[in-house]
């Protein structure tokens, strides 16, 4: 659905969404371009259907991007460019959560600016991000990569750094999170989240006692009594 907010961000396993990931020219999403889009329907836990698209960027892909993905300029030529693709995607995911690694700070970026730019608005879709569930889950993990989650639950990383492939991955990583979380107590479930950023709820202590306040603090600054 489409609008003029983002949706909340979740913290805890769903068995039925649509996990997502981009392939771009570089890392900042003031001035770079989407160059790959794919993502994984889900429902009750298993795929039912995949989307993967390469984009043409209407722009030279740099050598340092393409060293990453193995995406060249060659390969997206032909290809449609985002204009045409993010419909299809959104079409795609309808008003299903959005799951995906990293995708508050990189992925879903691209996404609000580019629905912006091309469509007026943005999707309302809520979202869990599995790199902050992973640094909750495991924190005992120096690095919480994509590929480092894969090697910790003994999948293949094969192929990682095309959307399609790291979908995939990042698919059966959330599935695991899902039993992992399932198997402890209720209390550690259960954990209170902001009503207004879905960021987690922190006890505090303040000059007048404890209360709650959001971990997405500064950005969001919602208290409310212990």
């Amino acid at each position: 659905m489409l609008g003029n907010k983002p949706g909340k961000q979740l913290n805890s396993y769903i068995p039925s969404y649509v996990l997502f990931d981009l392939e771009t020219t570089g890392i900042s999403s003031n001035y770079d371009e989407v160059i790959e889009i794919s993502a994984i329907k889900v429902k009750d836990g298993k795929v039912v259907v995949e989307f993967s698209e390469l984009v043409n960027p209407l722009r030279t892909i740099p050598y340092a991007a393409s060293a990453v993905n193995g995406i060249t300029d060659a390969m997206v030529k032909n290809a449609p460019t985002f204009a045409e693709v993010l419909p299809r995607f959104l079409e795609f995911a309808g008003d299903d959560v959005l799951v995906g690694h990293n995708i508050k700070s990189f992925d879903l970026k691209f996404i609000y600016r580019d629905a912006q730019k091309y469509l007026g608005q943005i999707p309302e879709n809520d979202y869990v991000d599995t790199l902050r569930m992973a640094k909750k889950l495991l924190p005992e993990l120096s690095h919480h990569r994509l590929t480092d989650l894969a090697q910790y639950y003994h999948l293949s990383t094969q192929g990682a750094h095309r959307a399609l492939n790291d979908c995939r991955m990042n698919q059966k990583v959330f599935e695991a999170f899902g039993k992992a979380l399932a198997s402890q107590p209720e209390q550690a479930t259960n954990a209170k989240t902001c009503p207004f950023c879905g960021e987690e709820l922190r006890k505090r202590n303040g000059r007048y006692g404890a209360f709650w306040g959001c971990a997405g603090f500064p950005n969001c600054r919602y208290t409310e009594n212990a």
